[in-house]
């Protein structure tokens, strides 16, 4: 009985609760909104409010719809490049505009362009179409200029509906412009934001402005991310950027990116009682610590914070690890991931202040020093959740690596390994599959595979399920195939939900995503073939949990 009112829609709180379960799930949020009218007023909501940043399934035409209630005078505009009536939809069932929650400037620029050269595709093939003439002889300005009017008209289609916009990224700086004028001009649009991004690689006065109205018009962020490029110096940006987090009653979350200099005074910043009691998470990323003098005083009044995230900074010498000492409280450090490795002894002692708490560790140094590094993790780190390893594994570490994956499974869900040395793979593929866990969330290889060696790997982690499998592989021969192996131990067996695989062999490359006849092989089998760019996460995704996939 419950069951059938389930389904006939009797029960709507539980039926909300369920499908909310399915919030990145995207291809089972396609088939929800397919079971009934109430299914489907609840699973849209949840595709639209970031179809932007959406990686799969991917198509671009869901810009016709947000365009579809343009007013005639943009309706006019358009049709200077393409005639409106061809292209757009008669009618929509939603509104859909009104559901965006989430906006990536950069996201935004891409998905249009991308929307834009599908059209001219079309054009191109069908040139019949009225609308041929128009926009496939378009020249590259006037692409140019079009990929900007939509750009904006998306903005403001937004705006007129008065979205209940909860994030903003600002990782762009192209049409910076654009979009700061459309909100100076429009404070409504981001008076609730939670989450903001300022990711510019350039300094103006818009910048300066745009930092200015932050501060009166929006005190309700809770992460705030800033990123800036090194060689900036200028005092008002530091100034504004400085009012941003001052003026903000309920920061949580706080990541601080390339810039060097206004730093020193961000960081002073959060010793106000606004942050001090509400700050849970700090992230420096690419940071330099060379003349950071007050990180003990700083953390020495963090009353709240829960996790310290460190990825490819520098200056990690004596200066640093002292003032970590100094800090009369426990130094929470959750991720560490390190490019250069210059002061060991340094990079030991933080590892031993917080290895209880390290859960995601990795780098991207060749340096003779890892065997020492590794040795501290291993002793010091049993809650690796996270590995990566790219480059800088050799003959020397390579059995260390074994050794600390198999005192961390227990644990570990993420683990990438990187290497092209023909001898080096060989040894991975015939040891690892002895030391995975019984189920692996995401497991990335990037190898020269020799394919007995990957047959032994597929047998050996046999009992190992993984969610996501990635497999780059540089061939030694052309003719050379790892698929046999793959349709043997993975398809058959059903030891993967989701599959990408990228094989080059000299300046080739095949995807596995683009061959469609064992896609639908293995879709038979119930695994998802995917690309292979849009499986691959990388570490500033990661520490900002924007990597979710499904």
């Amino acid at each position: 009985m419950t069951c059938s009112k389930l389904f006939s829609g009797s029960l709507p709180e539980l039926i909300n609760e369920i499908i909310q379960y399915f919030h990145y799930d995207y291809k089972t949020l396609y088939s929800c909104i397919l079971v009934n009218r109430l299914w489907c007023r609840l699973a849209i909501p949840l595709l639209w409010k970031d179809p932007f940043s959406i990686k799969f399934p991917k198509s671009y035409h869901f810009i016709e719809m947000y365009l579809y209630n343009l007013n005639d005078d943009n309706k006019a505009k358009l049709n200077e490049y393409v005639i409106y009536n061809d292209l757009f939809p008669s009618n929509t069932i939603f509104n859909y505009s009104r559901f965006i929650q989430r906006l990536n400037t950069f996201q935004v620029c891409y998905s249009v362009e991308k929307w834009i050269a599908t059209v001219r595709f079309s054009a191109t093939e069908e040139q019949n179409s009225r609308y041929f003439m128009r926009i496939a002889n378009l020249s590259h300005s006037q692409i140019s200029n079009f990929t900007k009017l939509v750009y904006r008209l998306l903005f403001l289609t937004f705006i007129e509906n008065e979205v209940n916009l909860h994030s903003l990224e600002i990782t762009m700086f192209e049409y910076f412009d654009v979009t700061c004028e459309l909100i100076l001009q429009n404070p409504n649009f981001i008076h609730n934001i939670k989450n903001l991004t300022l990711d510019l690689d350039e300094v103006t006065g818009n910048i300066t402005k745009f930092s200015e109205f932050l501060c009166y018009n929006c005190n309700s962020i809770s992460s705030l991310y800033l990123l800036f490029p090194l060689y900036v110096d200028n005092y008002p940006t530091e100034r504004s950027l400085s009012q941003i987090v001052n003026s903000q009653k309920n920061l949580k979350k706080i990541l601080l990116g390339y810039s060097e200099f206004p730093l020193y005074h961000l960081l002073l910043l959060l010793k106000n009682p606004n942050c001090s009691n509400t700050l849970n998470t700090i992230i420096f990323y690419c940071v330099d610590f060379k003349n950071i003098i007050v990180l003990d005083e700083v953390f020495n009044q963090l009353n709240v914070l829960e996790s310290i995230h460190i990825a490819y900074c520098y200056s990690l010498d004596s200066k640093f690890i002292q003032q970590i000492n100094n800090i009369n409280k426990p130094f929470k450090l959750k991720s560490l991931f390190l490019d250069e490795i210059l002061h060991i002894e340094s990079i030991e002692l933080l590892i031993q202040k917080s290895g209880g708490y390290l859960e995601n560790f990795g780098s991207i140094n060749e340096s003779q020093l890892l065997v020492q590094l590794f040795e501290s993790v291993k002793k010091c780190c049993n809650k690796i959740k996270f590995l990566y390893l790219v480059a800088g594994l050799n003959d020397q570490n390579i059995n260390l690596v074994f050794s600390l994956i198999e005192n961390i499974k227990q644990n570990l869900n993420y683990l990438f390994i990187e290497t092209l040395n023909v001898e080096l793979s060989s040894i991975i593929l015939q040891k690892l599959g002895q030391v995975l866990p019984f189920k692996l969330e995401y497991l990335s290889l990037h190898l020269s595979i020799n394919t007995s060696d990957f047959e032994m790997f597929l047998k050996n982690s046999q009992n190992t399920f993984i969610k996501i499998l990635l497999i780059r592989n540089k061939k030694k021969e052309e003719s050379e195939s790892i698929f046999p192996y793959l349709k043997e131990y993975i398809m058959k067996k059903k030891r993967v939900k989701h599959l990408a695989i990228l094989e080059t062999f000299s300046s080739k490359g095949e995807n596995l995503f683009y061959l469609k006849d064992k896609v639908k092989e293995f879709e038979l089998y119930d695994i998802q073939v995917l690309n292979y760019n849009d499986l691959s996460i990388n570490i500033y995704d990661f520490i900002n949990n924007n990597y979710l996939f499904m």
